[in-house]
C-alpha cells in the first residue's frame, strides 16, 4: 500500500542575507577549488566514523522517487585491497593495449596515467559506488523499481567525493573498465553495478598533481542566463 503525501513546514535553511550569500558561495567554491585529483596516498589510517560521515552526506543527494538506489562498499581490508588492485591493474593493461583508443592515450598523457595503480593498495580506503538496477522490499522480497538511477547516483557521488574534501581527504575517482569483477570481489548481488572506486586516505607527503595550468573552464563556457 502506497504512502500517502503528507506535507510539513520546511525549515531547513537559515535566513541568510545576499551578502552572507554570497560570501558562503565563493567561499565553498574556493574551497572545493582546492581539489584536486591524487594518486600518491599515505598509509596513514583514517578513522572510520569520517567515511561513515562521508558515506551519510552522499545519502543525502535527491534521487528519483527517493529511492536511494545506490550502495557504497568500503573497503579497507589489505587482502581485498590486492585483489582488487591485481584485477583493476589487468583490465587496465588490457585497456591501453589497444581497447582506449589512441585519441583516448593521447588526452590523458599530460595527467600522468598508466595501468598501474599502487593506490589501490596504500590508501586506507577504497569507496566502491554501486548503482542498484532495482530494489528488494525487505519485507516481501519483491523488486522494487528504480527512477533516475544514473543521475541518483552521480549527484551522490558528488556529495560523496565533497564531502571527504571538505574533511581534508584526498581522493581519486578510478574506473577500471570492465569493473565487473569488484561486485563478485566484495559480494555485491547481481542487480548492483559498480560505477567508480573512489580512493581517499591522506596524500603522501611526497604526491604530486599535474601542473595547475591544468584548465578548468571559465563560467564563460559552462553557464549561459536565458
Amino acid at each position: 500500500m502506497k504512502t500517502a503525501y503528507k506535507p510539513v513546514p520546511f525549515t531547513g535553511l537559515p535566513a541568510y542575507s545576499d551578502a552572507e550569500m554570497h560570501a558562503r558561495a565563493r567561499a565553498f567554491r574556493e574551497r572545493m577549488a582546492t581539489r584536486r585529483t591524487v594518486r600518491h596516498f599515505s598509509d596513514r589510517p583514517v578513522p572510520r566514523a569520517v567515511i561513515e560521515q562521508a558515506v551519510l552526506t552522499a545519502g543525502t543527494a535527491p534521487s528519483g522517487a527517493n529511492k536511494q538506489p545506490w550502495h557504497f562498499a568500503v573497503v579497507s581490508d589489505p587482502a581485498l585491497k590486492q585483489r582488487i588492485r591485481a584485477a583493476a591493474e589487468t583490465a587496465e593493461r588490457n585497456f591501453y593495449a589497444g581497447k582506449a583508443g589512441q585519441q583516448w592515450l593521447a588526452d590523458v598523457q599530460p595527467l600522468g596515467t598508466d595501468p598501474d595503480k599502487p593506490f589501490l593498495e596504500t590508501a586506507p580506503y577504497l569507496i566502491i559506488v554501486f548503482q542498484q538496477s532495482y530494489g528488494i522490499d525487505p519485507g516481501t522480497g519483491e523488486r522494487v523499481k528504480h527512477y533516475y538511477i544514473q543521475e541518483s547516483v552521480g549527484l551522490a557521488s558528488g556529495l560523496l567525493i565533497a564531502a571527504l574534501h571538505d574533511a581534508g581527504l584526498a581522493t581519486l575517482t578510478h574506473t577500471p573498465s570492465p569493473m565487473g569483477f569488484l561486485r563478485d570481489i566484495v559480494g555485491r548481488p547481481r542487480h548492483e553495478k559498480p560505477v567508480m572506486i573512489v580512493v581517499t586516505g591522506h596524500p603522501a607527503k611526497d604526491a604530486t598533481v599535474p601542473e595547475a595550468a591544468l584548465r578548468k573552464k571559465p563560467v564563460a563556457e559552462v553557464m549561459s542566463w536565458h
